[in-house]
């Protein structure tokens, strides 16, 4: 039982860890979109 209950943590664990680090990806690529585009001056 607690081999299997440690697997279903590790994989919840991991899967935070994917999530987390894909959150983060996308935050950054959207800071560099904002601050490489030309402003809108109309």
């Amino acid at each position: 039982m607690w081999k299997k209950l440690l697997i279903v943590v590790s994989v919840i664990g991991a899967a935070a860890f994917i999530a987390k680090k894909v959150k983060d990806a996308n935050d950054e690529r959207a800071l560099w979109h904002e601050a490489t585009t030309a402003p809108d001056l109309r």
